[in-house]
């Protein structure tokens, strides 16, 4: 299907679910339920949260689940600690649909899904039920077709698009081939041609070079409405400003009022301080990503100086988290940045810059880093990281320390982080720039077991 005829498939289905489809002004805005990607966290949905908000969506009706271990085994069948199955995911889905179903009083929910987050969808729907339970399915960058289609590489991955699984879930549901369960409507969000993982070359999976027998289009549907947008990087498929434009008129059948993020007064904040491992509090069950609270972590936000990111003054907030890791609720300053420090036993002391928050947010997550041994000569470690999305010289106006951001190819958008290691003693600030945001933190001595992070909002 060319371009022009998928957008005028999307204006169709638009048209039509404007007819049938509660407006956002309507008193029964569906419920939603965001689905995080592979080693990722609910805090992922901030913006778009924020975005719904704007658009008058109740903020009781968004939920982002917290897949405990996020990321998938490396074979499917095969217990692997700290990983999930396809299984476990739709199984911990499933369970999080019922539970918004119970306390909205709705029938049905929507799904948004980024990336692995679309696989359990599917699964979900086709054989957990959710064909009664959904509505609307919307998966951004979903490698629906794999990452790699090569028959006896690696199949039982569940990213194989010749493994099991994806074999499975894209048999033909009727006599037209399509690949998608009704009733649900369904709509892919696709890169044209900018999403890492839907690329016919193996590069960005360590096989340059190699054919992955995949193509751009590997996130589309037949049956579902599949929508491109271009330039958009693998997460930005869900996380953008267009996604989020196309997310929404593919549910209400209208356009939003804003693709901004309007303020708001007071802004309140929350969020769990996690770490890292099968056991957070274990440093020798390793150092992958969970989303498991990270009890007896300390907290301390400062208010901080955006030209040069020193205090202004003492702690506005501090807790020592308990069992369930919340480390809020605090009430932000409106307009001022913050650094949050979080110390743990087994972790480096983490400082996290962070921009103004225009918004209230449940979302803020934290996460404990523990120093790495490649870092033992540094006097310091600056992290700068874009948690909604990739790095892409060609495409962004970015800068690191006044600098171009290590690590970052000169084509294409596969990185998402950029660390540098001044090796010069004292204290300084140090700033990292991404299109029309700034971050401004401090070098802390490494020598202390301390680490920076610049964690980018948008």
């Amino acid at each position: 299907m060319t371009t022009r005829r998928k957008l005028f498939a999307l204006a169709a289905s638009s048209l039509l679910l404007g007819a049938c489809a509660t407006g956002p002004q309507g008193a029964s805005q569906p419920p939603i339920v965001f689905v995080h990607g592979n080693g990722d966290s609910a805090s992922i949905w901030q913006s778009t949260v924020w975005r719904f908000e704007s658009n008058g969506w109740p903020r009781e009706r968004l939920h982002a689940i917290d897949l405990p271990y996020p990321l998938a085994r490396d074979e499917d069948g095969k217990a692997q600690p700290g990983r999930t199955s396809t299984a476990e995911h739709m199984a911990y889905l499933k369970a999080e649909v019922d539970k918004v179903l119970k306390a909205t009083g709705a029938k049905q929910v929507v799904l948004v899904a980024n990336s692995r987050g679309g696989n359990a969808v599917r699964n979900y729907i086709q054989n957990g039920g959710g064909d009664k339970t959904v509505s609307h399915a919307v998966l951004g960058g979903t490698p629906n077709h794999g990452v790699w289609a090569t028959k006896g590489f690696r199949e039982a991955n569940e990213f194989s698009g010749t493994g099991p699984f994806l074999s499975a879930l894209n048999a033909p549901k009727n006599a037209a081939g399509d690949e998608v369960t009704g009733p649900v409507k369904w709509m892919t969000i696709r890169s044209d041609n900018n999403d890492k993982f839907a690329q016919p070359d193996g590069l960005w999976i360590g096989a340059k070079g190699t054919p992955t027998n995949v193509t751009f289009e590997g996130p589309a549907l037949k049956g579902a409405t599949n929508a491109v947008l271009p330039r958009v990087d693998h997460r930005e498929t869900s996380f953008s400003p267009a996604a989020f434009d196309t997310t929404y008129r593919f549910i209400t059948g209208q356009a939003p009022k804003t693709l901004s993020v309007t303020a708001q007064a007071p802004v309140v904040l929350n969020g769990k301080i996690t770490g890292l491992g099968l056991v957070p509090t274990d440093p020798a069950s390793g150092n992958y990503s969970n989303n498991l609270p990270l009890p007896g972590a300390q907290l301390a936000v400062y208010a901080t100086d955006p030209a040069t990111g020193e205090r202004k003054g003492a702690a506005v907030h501090g807790k020592t988290v308990g069992a369930d890791g919340l480390w809020g609720p605090f009430t932000a300053q409106a307009g001022v940045p913050h650094e949050f420090v979080i110390s743990a036993p087994g972790y480096a002391t983490t400082h996290i810059y962070r921009s103004p928050f225009p918004r209230s947010s449940e979302l803020i997550h934290l996460r404990a880093e523990r120093a790495v041994a490649a870092d033992k000569d540094a006097k310091s470690t600056i992290t700068f990281t874009r948690p909604r999305g990739y790095f892409d010289a060609e495409r962004d106006k970015m800068a690191f320390d006044g600098k171009a951001l290590p690590g970052v190819p000169p084509t294409g958008a596969g990185v998402s982080s950029a660390k540098i290691k001044p090796m010069e003693d004292g204290a300084r600030a140090i700033s990292a720039e991404f299109n029309s945001e700034k971050i401004t933190g401090r070098t802390w001595p490494a020598a202390e077991n301390r680490v920076v992070v610049l964690e980018l909002t948008y």
